[in-house]
């Protein structure tokens, strides 16, 4: 269904002799039809590019994306993206919200709002239709958002870190959900995550990118039965030994240093490496620039004599009661201040 072949992403940037940063590398995935993937990785390996990349939004530098045995070359109306925030728009209802991808189509409304309101009520919003997106929380936005995507009977679902803004017990809602709506529809679903619990509760099988550039270390199958919950019951065993794996290998590998500049960073044209200011830049592998020994001269202090300014005596003035018609025998308050 989905055929990443050797794909490569690299950005420039703005202006002559721009730096580049070299997203990903090498990228091949085979990802069966009604499968679901997550992909799970550090900040900043190439997760949400990747995802960019399989629904046409960007063009890779190197290799190609096929999709349903067609070239990916823009975005397609067979695969929709749900993105971190909700994004509605904020004077639509509920109900107008998911049907919005239906307008900009240009497909007839009448002839989809039914299905828009079979999908609201799928995911437990039979009361709120009209409502518009403040009067909603956060995990009502995001089902709403859910259901967008859904509307237009995707044979591809991507899907980039859209649970991460939730509660922890709305994400476990909305995550058993998304299991159930994945069995009916049988889309083909690549699911972007940073938690390794939750890439085992979804998915199929998990794929780990490494860091600067994004690269595929390993890919791990989940042969645990659905649906799964968070307890995941007498599979307790299995799921803790493929967490542990994940987190071996998202914690074992280092960022991959490239000499000349940040992990990932290429010099543009012109922009060779600078003066040697670090241990290993212009040096060969294993070998260390020495730092030149600046000698630090000692500045003597100025002694500086302290001068003893006498204190000028000030009498003490006994001053007078005030009389503020304090009882006899009394005495006046705060007496000798004022």
């Amino acid at each position: 269904m989905i055929e990443v072949q050797n794909v490569g992403q690299i950005f420039r940037s703005r202006g002559k002799g721009g730096q580049t940063v070299e997203a990903l590398r090498d990228i091949t995935l085979n990802i069966p039809e009604g499968q679901f993937v997550a992909v799970i990785g550090r900040s900043g390996c190439g997760k949400s590019t990747l995802l960019r990349l399989i629904a046409g939004l960007l063009q890779p530098t190197s290799g190609q994306i096929v999709v349903g045995g067609t070239r990916v070359t823009e975005p397609r109306k067979d695969v929709s993206m749900m993105f971190q925030r909700p994004a509605l728009l904020p004077w639509r209802s509920a109900l107008d919200n998911v049907l919005l991808p239906i307008e900009v189509f240009g497909w007839k409304r009448s002839e989809h709002q039914q299905r828009a309101i079979d999908l609201l009520n799928m995911v437990g919003l039979n009361n709120f239709h009209r409502r518009l997106p403040h009067e909603l929380s956060g995990g009502m936005q995001q089902r709403v958002a859910l259901c967008r995507a859904l509307i237009q009977q995707p044979r591809v679902m991507l899907m980039d870190e859209p649970f991460s803004a939730l509660d922890a017990l709305s994400r476990e809602e909305i995550s058993a959900e998304l299991q159930r709506i994945h069995k009916e529809l049988s889309a083909t679903t690549v699911f972007v995550t940073h938690s390794i619990q939750e890439a085992v509760l979804l998915a199929d099988k998990v794929v780990v990118l490494t860091s600067h550039p994004g690269r595929i270390r390993q890919i791990i199958e989940v042969n645990i039965p659905q649906p799964r919950s968070l307890g995941f019951g007498a599979h307790l065993a299995e799921v803790s030994q493929v967490m542990a794996e994940l987190h071996e290998l998202l914690l074992s590998h280092p960022q991959e240093q490239l000499p000349g500049g940040y992990p990932g960073q290429h010099q543009g044209p012109g922009q060779g490496p600078g003066p040697q200011q670090g241990p290993y830049q212009g040096a060969p592998p294993g070998q260390q620039v020495p730092q030149q020994q600046v000698p630090q001269q000692q500045v003597p202090q100025q002694q500086v004599p302290q001068q003893q300014v006498p204190q000028q005596q000030v009498p003490h003035q006994q001053m007078p009661p005030q009389q503020y018609g304090t009882p006899p025998g009394h005495a006046a308050p705060f007496a000798g201040h004022q």
